[in-house]
């Protein structure tokens, strides 16, 4: 007896079902296109620009002297030269002037936030007498540059008889018109609903500014911090107008009397120091960067 298997009994096809009609995004005029790739590439060019004038101060830190007087230049040190660093350091008393420039640079700032904060604050909230003008006036000081004013404020020092100390170099900065107006600006963005009900629960003034407003504006004083810390770290013009003594000079003197004192040779020494000299700028922008495009973004800055 056979055992056969029944052949598999197969469906006719039916007729083919209808496929959803695809929709292809529309193209971009040609124009539109050209004119993205042209911003990107206009973009890349800034980029570099900006880069490596820091890549090739880095670079020539890490070669050796030869290879920073040679022609054409080098990029890249054969054998980086790392000694550099602590030759540029042992040149001369930069313990000393690194102390000085964070002595100067921490005192500016933290007077700064303690004037400008309760300002902006009042501009911000109150209404008071003469209230745009003494605002017009903080943006005078804004726009007047320290050069047209050092000879007045040089002889009121020197009348004090507070040169050759670091005073000179913490009282002229001790206040920040543009952070008074940047936080003025960011202060008034805050709804004022929220001032109210602190009011109602009986909170004082300085309460609200410290608890409430200052919190909500970390990134208008992140800004300012930054801004303000770049400025007087790197500041050349003002302490050598004031001190002649190594004992209160900042950084920035010391490094430019290690040109005077190397030799224009020495390229590989110099930008060893100017390394040092802004890499705490680099670690406070690192911190400080989201907060500063947040700032601008909300104040209306553009």
């Amino acid at each position: 007896m056979s055992v056969g298997l029944a052949a598999p009994v197969l469906a006719e096809p039916g007729p083919p079902e209808p496929q959803p009609e695809v929709s292809l995004p529309p193209r971009r005029p040609l124009a539109q296109r050209i004119g993205r790739v042209f911003a990107a590439v206009l973009k890349l060019v800034l980029l570099a620009g900006f880069i490596a004038p820091f890549l090739w101060m880095l670079s020539t830190s890490l070669q050796t002297s030869a290879e920073s007087s040679s022609f054409p230049i080098t990029l890249i040190p054969e054998v980086p030269q790392f000694g550099n660093y602590l030759e540029a350091m042992t040149s001369g008393p930069f313990p000393t002037y690194f102390r000085n420039s964070v002595i100067v640079t921490v005192s500016i700032l933290v007077i700064q936030l303690a004037l400008m904060i309760p300002a902006a604050y009042a501009f911000a909230v109150y209404e008071f007498r003469f209230k745009n003008i003494l605002f017009g006036m903080v943006l005078l000081a804004f726009m007047i540059p320290g050069q047209v004013t050092f000879i007045p404020v040089y002889l009121m020092m020197a009348e004090w008889g507070l040169i050759q100390t670091l005073l000179p170099q913490i009282i002229p900065a001790m206040t920040n018109a543009f952070g008074v107006f940047l936080l003025r600006q960011y202060f008034m963005q805050i709804p004022r609903e929220i001032i109210e009900a602190a009011r109602l629960d009986n909170a004082s003034e300085w309460r609200i500014m410290l608890r409430i407003m200052v919190p909500m504006s970390i990134p208008a004083l992140a800004t300012v911090v930054l801004f303000s810390f770049v400025s007087h770290w790197n500041d050349y013009f003002w302490p050598l107008v004031m001190t002649d003594s190594a004992a209160v000079r900042p950084l920035p003197i010391g490094i430019a009397m290690l040109r005077e004192s190397e030799g224009i040779s020495q390229w590989n020494i110099i930008m060893a120091g100017n390394v040092v000299l802004v890499v705490p700028i680099l670690i406070v922008y690192f911190f400080a960067a989201k907060h500063i495009i947040r700032a601008f973004a909300y104040s209306g800055i553009k």
